[in-house]
Parts: C-alpha cells; sequence; structure tokens
C-alpha cells in the first residue's frame, strides 16, 4: 500500500478445475451437487439452501487445506449487462470488465500526476478514460445485479474478484471459502427490496436536511458569518453549515488540511464554538464537522493512544504510521474494545456534545495488510471491513445519545455491512474538472453502480475536490455542479483542497444569484425527496435511480450520463464544458421540460441546457407533476 492506493501479486502454484459429478437431494430445500476432478480423488461440496426466496450457496469446508483459493463460474447470456460491486466511475455496465473487491482510495496519487503532466502537454480530454483495471474504489462490495434481474452477493471479506469479461460466463474469484446467495425477482424494484433486505437498509435521514443548502465555509467563525451574510443577503436557503476544520487546520503542499485531533479549535480559529453553534442553530443554520479513523502525530489525543496502545501496529510492535497526501498519521484500533469506545467517546463528546448536528465520516481504506491487529486479526481480512466497523461506531453514537431523528452522517469508504449502519454516502474526492473518470462526469455512473449494490442514498460534493496544479474549479463548473446537485437527497457544497485556486460560491453576484435559486429548489424538493427516502429506508428502492430500472429498452441499459430521481423525474445534467445543449434520451413515456413546460414522447432530443436551466422532465401522468413543475418557475 502507497497512500491507501495497492498493488498486488499471487503466484498460483497448482490449479484444477472440478466437474459436477452427482446430485444429492437432502430435503425439499436443499440440495448437494458434489464436484469432482476427473485424475484425482479431489472433490468438494456445494450446498444449495432456499430460505425466504433466496437461494443460498454454500461451499462446504471438507478438502485438503492447501487449497486457499476459488473460482466459481456461472452461465450467462451474452445479451446480459452486469452493474454493482459497489462504486465504479468511469463505466456502470461493467459487462466485459473484471472488478477488484478490495476498498482503496480511488484518487491514486500516480494517476493524478500522469493526467496533469499529459493535460499539460497536450490540453485537456476530458473524455478519455484509463483502461479500467487502472481504477481503484472507496467503496467495493461483493454483489452485481444484472439485467436479467437477478443478483449475487458474496459473503466473504477477503481480496476477491468478479470477472465478467467472457461473453458466456461469469466467473468469481475468492481467496477464503465462499457463501453466495442469489436471488431473482419479476422487477429491478423488487429485487431492491431483497437486496435490502439481506444487506441492511440506511437510515431515516433528519427533517432539516432538505431545507436548502449546506454550505461549506472554513477558516473560523468569523468567516462563517461573514459569507452565512453575504449568502443570505442573496436570498439563499441555507439549512447547514460544514466546517471541516472545526478541528484545526494544517497547511500542506497539497493544499488546506484538516488538523486531525478531534476536539474543537478553541484556541485558534474555532473559539466558544459550542456557544456559537447555538446561534446558528437559532437562525436555522446546522453546523457539520468532520473526522476520520486517523490521528495527528503533533496533538494530544495521539499522545493519549499511544500511551494506552490504542494505535494499530507494525510488525515491530510500534504504531503504524500511514501516509495520507503528505504526513503521516496513527490509525487507532477497532478491533481493541477500549480503544472503539473511546474513539466512540471522542464522537459524543466533541461532537453530538457540542451540538453537530452531521459531519463527514471520512476514510475507512487504509487499513495495512502488514499491520498487527489488538484482537490477532488477519489484516487482509479485515481490511475491507474497516470501513463498515467505521460506519457502525458513528451510528452508535448518534443512537446512544438519542440523536437520531436529528443528527447524520456520511461516509466515502464501504464494504458489506456499511449500508446497514450508515445514513448516506458521498461519492468521493472528484477532481474539479469536466473528466469522466474523476470530475464530474463520474458522480452518476458512481451513484447508479452504488444503487445496484443496495447503498440507494448518495450526493456529491458540488463543485468537486480534488484542486492540483493548473486543474482548478471554474465558475462554469462549480455552476453546472450545483444545478445538477439540487436534484439529490442532500446539497452540499465543498471549498476544495486549495480554495484560494477555487471558484467559490460567493466570487460575484451571478453565482450567488445562481446558488440562491440552487438552494431554493432544492427546498422546494423536499416533498418528494422525504417520499423517495422514506421509500429507501423502507423498501431499499433508491434515489437515485439508473433509466434501466424502470425501462426496459436496450438504450437504458448502458445509459450512464443520466438517471431517474425516483420513477417520475428524469434528470440530464450538462457534464461538458462550454456546452449550450444537451443531447438527451427520454424513454418511451410522456415527459414534460419542467423549465420551458414542453412535452415530450420517448426519443433522442437536443434540448436547450443553458446555465441554470438543465434538462429536467417530469412524467406527465405523474401525481407529483405540479410539485415538480413548481421548480420551474423559481428566479
Amino acid at each position: 500500500m502507497s497512500r491507501g492506493s495497492f498493488s498486488y501479486r499471487q503466484k498460483i502454484s497448482k490449479k484444477i478445475k472440478l466437474s459436477l459429478s452427482e446430485k444429492k437431494q437432502i430435503s425439499e430445500s436443499e440440495l448437494k451437487l458434489i464436484y469432482k476432478d476427473e485424475k484425482s480423488d479431489l472433490q468438494c461440496a456445494i450446498r444449495l439452501s432456499q430460505k425466504n426466496e433466496l437461494l443460498y450457496i454454500d461451499l462446504e469446508e471438507d478438502f485438503p487445506s492447501e487449497y486457499n483459493r476459488f473460482w466459481l463460474t456461472f452461465p450467462k447470456k451474452n445479451t446480459e449487462h452486469l452493474y454493482g460491486c459497489g462504486e465504479t466511475y468511469s463505466k456502470l455496465d461493467l459487462n466485459g470488465e473484471k472488478v477488484r473487491i478490495w476498498v482503496a482510495e480511488h484518487q491514486n496519487v500516480s494517476r493524478i500526476t500522469k493526467k496533469i503532466i499529459r493535460d499539460k502537454l497536450t490540453g485537456t480530454h476530458p473524455h478519455k478514460t484509463l483502461p479500467f483495471k487502472k481504477y481503484e474504489s472507496y467503496y467495493a462490495q461483493p454483489t452485481f445485479i444484472s439485467s436479467e434481474k437477478y443478483f449475487i452477493h458474496g459473503f466473504i471479506n477477503s481480496y476477491s474478484e468478479f470477472n465478467f469479461k467472457k461473453s458466456d460466463r461469469i466467473t468469481l474469484y475468492f481467496q477464503e471459502i465462499p457463501h453466495l446467495v442469489y436471488g431473482k425477482a419479476a422487477s429491478f424494484s423488487e429485487l431492491s427490496e431483497k437486496l435490502s433486505a439481506l444487506l441492511g437498509r440506511q437510515k431515516k435521514l433528519p427533517d432539516w436536511i432538505y431545507d436548502g443548502s449546506i454550505l461549506a465555509i472554513q477558516q473560523g467563525n468569523e468567516m462563517i458569518d461573514k459569507k452565512l451574510a453575504v449568502a443570505k443577503k442573496a436570498g439563499v436557503k441555507v439549512n447547514g453549515v460544514w466546517a471541516q476544520d472545526w478541528c484545526g487546520c494544517r497547511r500542506t503542499g497539497f493544499g488546506y488540511q484538516v488538523m486531525w485531533n478531534w476536539q474543537s479549535d478553541e484556541e485558534g480559529q474555532y473559539p466558544h464554538l459550542k456557544e456559537k453553534i447555538k446561534e446558528w442553530n437559532n437562525q436555522g443554520v446546522h453546523f457539520l464537522g468532520y473526522i476520520n479513523p486517523f490521528i495527528a502525530l503533533e496533538k494530544n489525543l495521539y499522545k493519549i493512544a499511544s500511551e494506552k496502545g490504542y494505535c494499530v501496529k507494525n510488525q515491530e510492535g510500534k504504531d503504524y504510521l500511514v501516509t495520507i497526501t503528505t504526513f503521516p498519521a496513527a490509525m487507532v484500533d477497532f478491533t481493541n474494545p477500549e480503544a472503539y469506545n473511546w474513539y466512540k467517546n471522542l464522537i459524543k463528546e466533541n461532537m453530538i456534545g457540542i451540538g453537530m448536528s452531521g459531519w463527514m465520516a471520512d476514510f475507512g481504506e487504509y487499513l495495512p495488510v502488514d499491520s498487527v491487529l489488538f484482537d490477532g486479526s488477519d489484516p487482509a481480512v479485515i481490511h475491507n471491513q474497516w470501513p463498515a466497523i467505521w460506519a457502525k461506531m458513528n451510528q452508535e453514537a448518534i443512537s446512544e445519545c438519542g440523536k437520531e431523528d436529528e443528527v447524520f452522517f456520511f461516509t466515502r469508504a464501504g464494504h458489506t455491512g456499511t449500508i446497514a449502519a450508515s445514513s448516506m454516502m458521498w461519492t468521493g474526492d472528484q477532481h474539479v474538472d469536466w473528466s469522466v473518470d474523476d470530475g464530474i462526469g463520474s458522480v452518476i455512473p458512481a451513484t447508479l453502480s452504488l444503487a445496484m449494490s443496495g447503498y440507494g442514498i448518495t450526493h456529491s460534493d458540488a463543485g468537486g475536490y480534488t484542486t492540483v496544479m493548473q486543474m482548478r474549479r471554474s465558475k462554469e463548473l462549480l455552476m453546472r455542479w450545483e444545478e445538477m446537485n439540487v436534484f439529490s437527497p442532500l446539497w452540499r457544497s465543498h471549498e476544495g483542497n486549495q480554495p484560494v485556486n477555487d471558484v467559490q460560491f460567493d466570487a460575484d453576484e451571478e453565482l450567488l444569484k445562481h446558488l440562491s435559486r440552487c438552494s431554493k429548489m432544492h427546498a422546494e424538493l423536499k416533498n418528494y425527496l422525504k417520499f423517495l427516502v422514506e421509500e429507501a429506508v423502507e423498501k431499499g428502492t433508491p434515489v437515485m435511480r439508473p433509466l434501466f430500472y424502470h425501462y426496459d429498452e436496450e438504450n437504458a441499459f448502458t445509459e450512464k450520463t443520466e438517471y431517474l430521481l425516483g420513477a417520475d423525474v428524469l434528470v440530464c445534467p450538462v457534464l461538458d464544458k462550454g456546452a449550450v445543449l444537451r443531447t438527451c434520451y427520454l424513454p418511451d413515456d410522456r415527459w414534460i421540460n419542467i423549465f420551458t413546460g414542453m412535452e415530450y414522447m420517448g426519443g433522442t432530443y437536443e434540448i436547450d441546457a443553458k446555465i441554470g436551466y438543465p434538462p429536467v422532465f417530469v412524467k406527465k401522468d405523474s401525481k407529483w407533476k405540479e410539485d415538480i413543475l413548481n421548480l420551474g418557475k423559481i428566479n
């Protein structure tokens, strides 16, 4: 591992193909399949059992222990489309690809460097993508859904690969004995319900999050007051402020970063923060912070954790220091119950205790495979579980404080178990550019692949985050991102890692007017968004959905630049620099453009798309039609 990115090598010393030899009916709901090697007496058994309309596929553990790798192959139609596996950014349909199930830092330092150099020498190429094998993902989950309306989920934690390269088969590779679940349904809605019943469903969100925009503002109480006054004067509906540097800042070669010491920066930029939060709350502005599983070496919390033996260790028994961007930090060992509770209490006392209404629960991907854990667990097995453990801690803190209807958090990393523990994802650290692989163009594939993995409540940083060298946020990009995020469960901005080099929401009057309108539109969507989130919580139905979810049309199965917000609203964000027209594919239905009132049947159209008026459509027969059309009347 280097800065959360992994290289992987292995040597296969022996590999044997086993063929189906015998079937044994154990009971009405259980069948045993015996697989054998024709040249030896090696065999294994797979037990199939049916429970609650799901098929459980379990490899029995009665074969020689030296076999520690497993490949299971399933038939596939050459017309099938495949989705999920957690979060994928450059592709939605995974047919023809091999996907690693291993959580990692998506923003690989090497990739960013090469991109910066290439763009400097040859100009920007936003539609250029790397080979799929070059990508890693914050959220990797052993789950896929087929266009044939079935899913397979693996209850495994070690590194695995889902291979969809062959036209006639799917091969799943595991490094531990696999236990799989297969589910099939008549519709994608029913399929989501079955999958979420298996994996868990997200938590209800506080009512206040729908009431406008959460603005990212840093650099202290005075700066928050100043920018809030400017925003409110411009008519912006502000329901929250997200100050990620509430615990202090560090200035590095990468930019303006958080000091990872989870106490309010009382001696610095945030004196009397608890009292200020009360003041902002009285204005209807909720305060959000930031936390991750690391602690800064320079500060007092690390001294406490190190002295008590709470940190993840290296092979020499010392605290394992992991480099993130430009500095090292220690990780708290969540397998140590005492350390786990200590860290959870930091959230309860230093965040919820001072009145925070939410926070970004960042990271979770960096557990090194050569570390030593308190409980003796193999870190190569625990690695993928780490983000789920991290999400569970955050959720427990909220629950134990009795704040489930008032406070929420959002995560970026995930694996099996994350869905049941968390309330919301954000799609990670997108570049502040138009690129398909890492910029604004990656948001929709990431959102929809999460939806097809069972995680249905997500949002993105309005404006992106990663700012390096000449890659800087433009005014146009910020405005396009803001208008796209109107049509998502949560509207939240980000200043980026280099705020002085990125255009911010208050840079001029036009930007403030645009933000004001976006915030009002998002607030106007409240009833519809609450309805969709309630559906997600009760049934696992994603808020933002791929077009094929409701339309069985060939184009719908490969469309990754549009999405459905619920069943009734179709969103076609503008993802290209300088575009004033947008080619929109409309499925077979009757649609109304919410900004022009023009009606359309299914088909492909060139739609006017000036800034502030992205092509967004509501179904003509929707019971929400009048509510949605009201958005188009907002100035």
